[in-house]
């Protein structure tokens, strides 16, 4: 299992913005050259991110971007499924198989589901811990840490 770069990309400047202190937005120009990735390329990131709700766009000369709601309500579950999306990790590709029926049967019943087989219940579990584990982690925790480490210098919001 692997996050696109896209979601490294949208957690980084969410942190960035959370905690640039010197005004209320930050440029696309500013976010793009401390990601190092291209404008057009983190702009449709922050378009993705805008229109869920997580950032807003500031219009006009001094415009940007920032963050629409507080950093401790923006988990990295938040972000991670407006960019990958919200479509379920696994799902049993081998409903017809005679394995995924012997998997899937239990005694009185006669047409298992396909939900009853065993190695979708498995990966359907590890996919719930990691959504709970996603979903406990924020922008702020982030920012919190890496202040309590001292990598942000002291500036944040």
């Amino acid at each position: 299992m692997q996050f696109s770069k896209s979601t490294d990309y949208a957690l980084h400047a969410l942190i960035h913005l959370g905690h640039s202190e010197r005004r209320s937005n930050v440029g696309i120009k500013e976010l793009s050259a401390s990601l190092g990735v291209s404008e057009s390329y983190l702009s449709k990131i922050m378009s993705k991110l805008r229109q869920d709700g997580i950032v807003r766009a500031v219009p006009g000369v001094n415009g940007g971007y920032e963050l629409a709601r507080p950093a401790e309500h923006i988990s990295f579950l938040d972000v991670i499924q407006v960019v990958e999306g919200r479509q379920q990790m696994f799902a049993c590709s081998n409903s017809n198989s005679s394995q995924h029926q012997l998997l899937a049967d239990e005694r009185g019943q006669e047409r298992p589901r396909s939900s009853d087989c065993l190695v979708e219940k498995v990966m359907a579990g590890a996919e719930q811990q990691l959504h709970e584990y996603l979903r406990e982690h924020t922008i702020q925790s982030v920012l919190d840490e890496a202040q309590r480490r001292g990598c942000l210098g002291g500036n944040k919001k």
